[in-house]
């Protein structure tokens, strides 16, 4: 594939002829102690490989299926959480932005901040992200094509900002069904941007269970080996200890006990996949 140009987060570099980078973490923070957990849990795990690692969690999920459905401690105490984890571990961190408000607060925490997949044509809100001056992870709405992430991609640069990371997580298909297209991954790469595949929200069954959504977690291996042999840049997943009690998108969440080995896997298959782009 073609290659996207480097820039740093943290103290490490993604993107360009870079190694593999992952973002981990819970979907959303349930409590400090949980989150700070997962943190020094994945952050550990990461390392032992020698893998560049970005914690991921919201401190607010606005799009929940449900009305009813848990969203998180909110802007204010989320913030100060993730502020500690930071401090704590000393990792990148990562959070969802769903209004232009919301970016400044975030921005004076987080590394990389994420415009969720439904926002990705929310003019206003990727401005306010460029103009913040972190790195912009750019979900790819269900709705676009590949193509299309260009002129998202270009309302984030038009500020100056081009620590711009472009996500797939999969295209609508009918009814409460995802589906990746492998294609997608050469084409947004070659807006020059680093790309990341988003591998649990990929194999999300959007409102499939009446008041949340389903999944089909045992894809998430296959998927993850698929995206690292194609070379993308980063891999995307949802981790928690225990998904079956876990507070928002447990039934698309990864086991932390299945962590490791994935990324064990995937590494040896991402380090050939840069070995023949070189050649």
């Amino acid at each position: 594939m073609a290659t996207s140009h480097a820039f740093s987060i943290g103290d490490f570099k993604v993107g360009g002829r870079e190694p593999l980078f992952v973002i981990a973490g819970p979907c959303v923070i349930e409590s400090e102690a949980h989150a700070t957990d997962m943190a020094e849990k994945l952050g550990a795990i990461a390392s032992a490989l020698g893998l560049h690692y970005i914690f991921k969690a919201s401190y607010d999920k606005a799009n929940r299926t449900s009305l009813k459905s848990f969203r998180g401690p909110g802007l204010q105490d989320g913030l100060r959480i993730l502020k500690n984890i930071k401090k704590r571990t000393r990792l990148p961190i990562l959070t969802d932005v769903h209004e232009v408000s919301h970016v400044g607060p975030a921005a004076e925490v987080c590394d990389v901040l994420q415009v969720p997949a439904f926002l990705s044509r929310q003019t206003d809100l990727l401005v306010a992200v460029g103009k913040s001056g972190r790195v912009a992870n750019i979900k790819k709405g269900q709705f676009l094509s590949p193509p299309e992430i260009a002129n998202v991609a270009e309302k984030v640069a038009s500020t100056g900002n081009d620590k711009i990371i472009l996500t797939e997580r999969g295209s609508s298909f009918g009814y409460q069904n995802l589906v990746v297209d492998m294609r997608s991954f050469p084409i947004m790469k070659k807006l020059g941007y680093p790309v990341v595949f988003d591998v649990t929200h990929s194999v999300q069954l959007p409102g499939a269970d009446g008041k949340s959504s389903g999944g089909r977690p045992e894809f998430i291996e296959p998927l993850s080996r698929a995206g690292a042999a194609i070379g993308v840049d980063g891999i995307f997943l949802e981790v928690h200890d225990d998904p079956s009690n876990a507070l928002s998108d447990g039934t698309n969440t990864l086991p932390l006990a299945q962590f490791r080995p994935l990324l064990e896997r995937i590494i040896r298959l991402a380090a050939l996949s840069r070995e023949w782009d070189s050649q």
